[in-house]
């Protein structure tokens, strides 16, 4: 697992291939209408020194997940783009984080593609435990998002998902606690952290 948060970008080469596979993912599997950058990289205005990235590679170095974290007491996803998606007012401040670009590589099997799912979700639980994050929040296309809500932690909707742009979008909060791991652990999701993730250059 590799936990950064930087202002490295495309300097740092697990970076650029995590850009890569956002690119493949979001905009050529799913088309999304993101911005890319040199026809490779799937690139926003939130991918700044302020984000937090969490990468799953394999022993190569090479992209098998990864997700974004990005404070909610500056500009983010849910307020910036979806406000909408929320019903009462929305979650932020200390302590709140949106979690965004949850990206799994397409190259793997499907059994390899949930097996890095599942690292992926537990090491977004380990980073909130390890610093103090008690919700995260976001927005998912709502097949992801009824898998979500079906992991067992305790998960909640926003507000009724609606259709924005030919997808059905819905905004979601997860609270995290000393008890999440066993939660998601008796769904068969939660995995113990292999090793202690590495910091990228701050």
């Amino acid at each position: 697992m590799i936990i950064t948060k930087s202002g490295a970008g495309l300097e740092s080469a697990t970076l650029r291939n995590m850009f890569e596979a956002r690119k493949r993912v979001f905009v050529d599997l799913l088309g999304w209408d993101a911005p890319v950058l040199e026809d490779r990289f799937e690139i926003d205005q939130f991918d700044d020194e302020h984000a937090t990235y969490i990468i799953v590679t394999d022993e190569h170095d090479r992209h098998l997940g990864s997700a974004r974290l990005l404070d909610t007491n500056r500009p983010h996803i849910l307020d910036t783009l979806f406000h909408f998606l929320c019903e009462g007012e929305l979650p932020a401040g200390t302590g709140v984080q949106e979690i965004t670009r949850f990206c799994l590589d397409r190259g793997q099997s499907t059994a390899a593609r949930l097996e890095t799912r599942n690292l992926l979700v537990s090491a977004l639980v380990d980073q909130a435990l390890l610093t103090g994050i008690h919700q995260y929040v976001g927005v998912a296309e709502l097949g992801w998002l009824q898998q979500i809500l079906a992991f067992g932690w305790r998960c909640r909707p926003l507000g009724l998902p609606r259709p924005v742009d030919g997808r059905m979008l819905g905004a979601l909060s997860i609270d995290i606690d000393a008890e999440t791991p066993a939660l998601l652990a008796a769904n068969g999701i939660c995995r113990p952290t292999a090793e202690k993730p590495t910091a990228l250059a701050a």
